[in-house]
Protein backbone atom coordinates (compact mmCIF):
# COMPACT_ATOMS: atom_id res chain seq x y z
CA UNK A 1 0.00 0.00 0.00
CA UNK A 2 1.36 3.15 -1.04
CA UNK A 3 1.84 6.99 0.75
CA UNK A 4 0.00 9.80 -0.48
CA UNK A 5 0.70 13.48 -0.07
CA UNK A 6 -1.59 16.49 -0.10
CA UNK A 7 -0.33 19.82 -0.57
CA UNK A 8 -1.89 23.38 -0.30
CA UNK A 9 -1.05 26.26 -1.94
CA UNK A 10 -0.97 29.89 -0.39
CA UNK A 11 -0.49 33.05 -1.24
CA UNK A 12 0.36 35.97 0.66
CA UNK A 13 0.56 39.33 -0.62
CA UNK A 14 2.81 42.19 -0.40
CA UNK A 15 3.03 44.49 2.23
CA UNK A 16 0.98 41.34 4.42
CA UNK A 17 1.95 38.87 6.80
CA UNK A 18 0.21 35.24 6.99
CA UNK A 19 -0.64 32.97 10.25
CA UNK A 20 0.62 29.70 9.63
CA UNK A 21 -1.20 27.27 11.81
CA UNK A 22 -0.70 23.57 12.51
CA UNK A 23 -3.59 21.38 14.47
CA UNK A 24 -4.71 24.57 15.27
CA UNK A 25 -1.59 25.94 17.34
CA UNK A 26 0.64 29.03 15.73
CA UNK A 27 3.58 27.53 14.16
CA UNK A 28 5.41 30.24 12.07
CA UNK A 29 4.54 33.67 10.34
CA UNK A 30 4.71 33.72 6.67
CA UNK A 31 6.23 36.15 4.36
CA UNK A 32 4.64 37.74 1.55
CA UNK A 33 5.06 35.14 -1.58
CA UNK A 34 4.37 31.43 -2.49
CA UNK A 35 3.56 28.84 -0.08
CA UNK A 36 2.75 25.07 0.51
CA UNK A 37 1.28 23.53 3.09
CA UNK A 38 0.52 20.60 4.07
CA UNK A 39 -3.86 19.69 5.36
CA UNK A 40 -2.75 16.32 6.09
CA UNK A 41 -0.09 17.42 8.38
CA UNK A 42 -2.42 19.95 9.62
CA UNK A 43 -1.18 22.85 8.86
CA UNK A 44 -3.59 25.36 7.25
CA UNK A 45 -3.41 29.55 6.92
CA UNK A 46 -4.84 31.08 9.96
CA UNK A 47 -4.78 34.63 9.48
CA UNK A 48 -3.61 37.81 7.08
CA UNK A 49 -2.50 40.75 8.64
CA UNK A 50 -1.75 43.80 6.89
CA UNK A 51 1.70 45.45 7.63
CA UNK A 52 0.67 48.75 5.71
CA UNK A 53 0.10 52.18 7.92
CA UNK A 54 -3.30 52.34 9.10
CA UNK A 55 -5.37 55.21 10.44
CA UNK A 56 -7.88 55.70 13.57
CA UNK A 57 -9.69 58.88 13.50
CA UNK A 58 -11.03 59.20 17.67
CA UNK A 59 -13.54 62.32 18.92
CA UNK A 60 -13.37 62.70 22.55
CA UNK A 61 -15.11 64.86 24.53
CA UNK A 62 -14.03 66.20 27.86
CA UNK A 63 -13.85 69.18 30.18
CA UNK A 64 -10.96 71.37 30.62
CA UNK A 65 -9.60 73.21 34.01
CA UNK A 66 -11.83 76.16 33.35
CA UNK A 67 -15.59 73.66 33.12
CA UNK A 68 -15.71 74.48 29.66
CA UNK A 69 -16.64 71.23 27.41
CA UNK A 70 -14.49 70.72 24.09
CA UNK A 71 -14.19 67.71 21.63
CA UNK A 72 -11.03 66.92 20.64
CA UNK A 73 -10.19 64.70 16.91
CA UNK A 74 -7.21 62.85 17.30
CA UNK A 75 -5.32 61.03 14.54
CA UNK A 76 -3.59 57.65 15.26
CA UNK A 77 -1.28 55.99 12.78
CA UNK A 78 -0.54 52.84 13.54
CA UNK A 79 0.93 49.38 12.04
CA UNK A 80 1.82 45.81 12.75
CA UNK A 81 5.43 44.59 13.57
CA UNK A 82 6.26 42.13 10.74
CA UNK A 83 8.53 40.25 13.76
CA UNK A 84 5.46 40.49 16.61
CA UNK A 85 2.29 39.93 13.94
CA UNK A 86 1.74 36.51 15.71
CA UNK A 87 1.19 38.62 19.27
CA UNK A 88 -1.12 41.22 17.18
CA UNK A 89 -2.82 38.14 15.63
CA UNK A 90 -3.95 36.59 19.07
CA UNK A 91 -3.45 39.05 22.21
CA UNK A 92 -5.95 41.51 20.28
CA UNK A 93 -9.66 40.67 19.02
CA UNK A 94 -10.25 44.57 18.04
CA UNK A 95 -7.21 46.64 17.74
CA UNK A 96 -8.85 49.64 16.85
CA UNK A 97 -11.22 49.59 20.16
CA UNK A 98 -8.63 48.65 22.27
CA UNK A 99 -6.42 52.16 20.79
CA UNK A 100 -9.44 54.22 20.92
CA UNK A 101 -9.85 53.13 24.41
CA UNK A 102 -6.70 54.38 25.44
CA UNK A 103 -6.85 57.34 23.90
CA UNK A 104 -9.71 58.29 25.75
CA UNK A 105 -7.77 57.44 29.16
CA UNK A 106 -5.10 59.40 28.58
CA UNK A 107 -6.17 62.33 27.09
CA UNK A 108 -9.43 62.65 29.58
CA UNK A 109 -6.65 62.31 32.39
CA UNK A 110 -4.72 65.21 30.82
CA UNK A 111 -6.87 68.05 29.32
CA UNK A 112 -8.82 68.09 32.90
CA UNK A 113 -5.36 69.65 34.40
CA UNK A 114 -5.07 72.33 31.25
CA UNK A 115 -7.31 75.87 30.32
CA UNK A 116 -8.83 75.88 27.23
CA UNK A 117 -5.89 78.17 25.94
CA UNK A 118 -3.44 76.33 27.49
CA UNK A 119 -5.02 73.13 25.30
CA UNK A 120 -4.94 75.45 22.26
CA UNK A 121 -1.35 76.39 22.76
CA UNK A 122 -0.06 72.51 24.32
CA UNK A 123 -1.58 70.30 22.01
CA UNK A 124 1.28 69.55 20.57
CA UNK A 125 2.42 68.12 24.61
CA UNK A 126 -1.20 66.42 24.46
CA UNK A 127 -0.47 64.29 21.73
CA UNK A 128 2.84 63.86 22.61
CA UNK A 129 1.64 62.27 25.90
CA UNK A 130 -0.82 59.72 23.99
CA UNK A 131 1.77 58.71 21.67
CA UNK A 132 4.11 57.68 24.80
CA UNK A 133 1.56 56.02 26.49
CA UNK A 134 0.02 53.89 23.33
CA UNK A 135 3.47 52.90 22.16
CA UNK A 136 4.38 51.81 25.52
CA UNK A 137 1.08 49.54 25.84
CA UNK A 138 0.20 48.67 22.29
CA UNK A 139 4.25 47.56 21.56
CA UNK A 140 3.34 44.82 24.16
CA UNK A 141 0.48 43.52 21.30
CA UNK A 142 2.82 43.61 18.54
CA UNK A 143 1.93 47.35 17.08
CA UNK A 144 3.49 50.20 16.52
CA UNK A 145 2.54 53.34 16.90
CA UNK A 146 4.30 55.77 14.12
CA UNK A 147 1.75 58.83 14.67
CA UNK A 148 -0.06 60.72 16.77
CA UNK A 149 -1.88 63.74 15.51
CA UNK A 150 -4.10 66.31 17.34
CA UNK A 151 -6.51 67.39 13.93
CA UNK A 152 -9.25 70.05 15.81
CA UNK A 153 -10.06 71.51 18.99
CA UNK A 154 -13.62 72.29 18.65
CA UNK A 155 -15.32 74.40 21.96
CA UNK A 156 -18.73 74.98 22.28
CA UNK A 157 -20.69 77.12 19.91
CA UNK A 158 -21.55 79.68 22.76
CA UNK A 159 -17.39 79.07 23.85
CA UNK A 160 -16.33 80.24 20.31
CA UNK A 161 -18.25 83.35 20.24
CA UNK A 162 -17.64 84.52 23.72
CA UNK A 163 -13.84 84.25 22.83
CA UNK A 164 -14.51 85.99 19.13
CA UNK A 165 -16.11 88.56 21.39
CA UNK A 166 -13.38 88.92 23.95
CA UNK A 167 -10.97 89.42 21.07
CA UNK A 168 -13.49 91.60 18.81
CA UNK A 169 -13.27 93.94 22.44
CA UNK A 170 -9.92 93.27 22.98
CA UNK A 171 -9.32 94.74 19.10
CA UNK A 172 -11.52 97.67 19.71
CA UNK A 173 -9.94 99.11 23.21
CA UNK A 174 -6.42 98.56 21.41
CA UNK A 175 -8.07 100.50 18.28
CA UNK A 176 -9.56 103.38 20.66
CA UNK A 177 -6.27 103.63 22.12
CA UNK A 178 -4.00 104.34 19.37
CA UNK A 179 -7.58 106.80 17.94
CA UNK A 180 -7.09 108.23 21.57
CA UNK A 181 -3.25 108.89 21.39
CA UNK A 182 -3.70 110.47 17.27
CA UNK A 183 -6.49 113.09 18.37
CA UNK A 184 -4.15 113.99 21.34
CA UNK A 185 -1.38 114.64 18.87
CA UNK A 186 -3.44 116.68 16.65
CA UNK A 187 -4.47 118.81 19.54
CA UNK A 188 -1.48 119.02 20.32
CA UNK A 189 -0.35 120.25 16.78
CA UNK A 190 -3.34 122.21 16.09
CA UNK A 191 -2.66 124.40 19.31
CA UNK A 192 0.97 124.92 18.33
CA UNK A 193 -0.31 126.47 15.22
CA UNK A 194 -2.45 128.33 16.74
CA UNK A 195 0.20 129.73 19.22
CA UNK A 196 2.63 130.37 16.43
CA UNK A 197 -0.38 132.03 14.28
CA UNK A 198 -0.72 134.32 17.68
CA UNK A 199 2.92 135.17 18.36
CA UNK A 200 3.07 135.92 14.21
CA UNK A 201 0.19 138.00 14.04
CA UNK A 202 1.63 140.04 17.20
CA UNK A 203 4.63 140.33 15.80
CA UNK A 204 2.78 141.86 13.02
CA UNK A 205 0.69 144.04 14.70
CA UNK A 206 3.81 145.45 16.43
CA UNK A 207 5.51 146.05 13.15
CA UNK A 208 2.58 147.62 12.08
CA UNK A 209 2.44 150.25 14.93
CA UNK A 210 5.74 150.96 14.60
CA UNK A 211 5.46 151.43 10.76
CA UNK A 212 2.45 154.10 11.60
CA UNK A 213 4.63 155.85 14.44
CA UNK A 214 7.64 156.32 12.08
CA UNK A 215 4.99 157.62 8.91
CA UNK A 216 3.59 160.47 11.78
CA UNK A 217 6.89 161.16 12.95
CA UNK A 218 8.14 161.47 9.61
CA UNK A 219 5.07 164.14 8.08
CA UNK A 220 4.92 165.96 11.43
CA UNK A 221 8.56 166.96 10.83
CA UNK A 222 8.46 167.39 7.20
CA UNK A 223 5.59 169.57 7.46
CA UNK A 224 6.65 171.03 10.21
CA UNK A 225 10.03 171.73 8.19
CA UNK A 226 7.90 173.11 4.78
CA UNK A 227 5.12 175.09 6.73
CA UNK A 228 6.39 177.72 9.09
CA UNK A 229 4.32 178.84 11.98
CA UNK A 230 3.02 175.50 12.28
CA UNK A 231 3.50 173.54 15.55
CA UNK A 232 3.37 169.65 15.83
CA UNK A 233 -0.02 170.16 17.75
CA UNK A 234 -1.79 171.45 14.27
CA UNK A 235 0.26 168.71 11.88
CA UNK A 236 -1.10 166.14 14.43
CA UNK A 237 -4.19 167.59 14.71
CA UNK A 238 -4.60 167.69 10.56
CA UNK A 239 -3.30 164.40 10.46
CA UNK A 240 -5.38 162.73 12.81
CA UNK A 241 -8.74 164.52 10.70
CA UNK A 242 -6.93 163.02 7.64
CA UNK A 243 -7.30 159.62 9.04
CA UNK A 244 -10.92 159.71 10.38
CA UNK A 245 -12.72 161.06 7.24
CA UNK A 246 -10.52 157.94 5.21
CA UNK A 247 -11.70 156.12 8.29
CA UNK A 248 -15.81 156.75 7.48
CA UNK A 249 -14.86 156.91 3.76
CA UNK A 250 -13.80 152.67 4.18
CA UNK A 251 -17.14 152.03 6.63
CA UNK A 252 -19.06 153.39 3.66
CA UNK A 253 -17.60 151.42 0.63
CA UNK A 254 -17.37 148.15 2.52
CA UNK A 255 -20.67 145.86 1.33
CA UNK A 256 -20.49 144.13 4.55
CA UNK A 257 -21.36 146.80 6.98
CA UNK A 258 -24.99 147.89 7.58
CA UNK A 259 -26.02 150.91 9.76
CA UNK A 260 -23.35 152.09 12.10
CA UNK A 261 -23.66 155.04 14.25
CA UNK A 262 -20.73 157.02 14.92
CA UNK A 263 -20.57 160.12 16.38
CA UNK A 264 -19.57 162.98 14.16
CA UNK A 265 -18.46 166.92 14.27
CA UNK A 266 -15.62 168.84 14.60
CA UNK A 267 -16.05 168.88 18.67
CA UNK A 268 -15.97 164.79 18.23
CA UNK A 269 -12.74 165.09 16.42
CA UNK A 270 -11.07 167.48 18.66
CA UNK A 271 -11.75 165.03 21.65
CA UNK A 272 -10.48 162.02 19.72
CA UNK A 273 -7.08 163.98 18.90
CA UNK A 274 -6.71 164.83 22.38
CA UNK A 275 -7.45 161.20 24.00
CA UNK A 276 -4.40 159.96 21.22
CA UNK A 277 -2.05 162.76 22.23
CA UNK A 278 -2.80 161.42 25.51
CA UNK A 279 -2.15 158.20 24.77
CA UNK A 280 0.89 158.76 23.32
CA UNK A 281 2.49 161.10 26.20
CA UNK A 282 1.55 158.51 28.80
CA UNK A 283 3.47 156.07 26.45
CA UNK A 284 6.30 158.40 26.32
CA UNK A 285 6.16 159.25 30.39
CA UNK A 286 6.12 155.29 31.08
CA UNK A 287 8.75 154.56 28.64
CA UNK A 288 11.42 157.40 30.33
CA UNK A 289 10.10 155.99 34.09
CA UNK A 290 11.56 152.55 33.07
CA UNK A 291 15.02 154.09 31.27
Amino acid sequence: MGNSCCFVCACVDQASIGVIEKWGRFQRLAEPGFHLLNPCAGQWVAGILSTRIQSLDVKIETKTKDNVFVHLVCCIQYRVVKQNADDAFYELQNPREQIQAYVFDVVRALVPRMTLDEVFEQKGEVAKSVLEELEKVMKEYGYSIEHMLMVDIIPDASVRKAMNEINAAQRLQLANVYKGEAEKVLQVKRAEADAEAKYLGGVGVARQRQAITDGLRENILNFSGKVEGTSSKEVMDLIMVTQYFDTIKDLGNSSKNTTVFIPHGPGHIRDISDQIRSGLMEASSAKLNVD
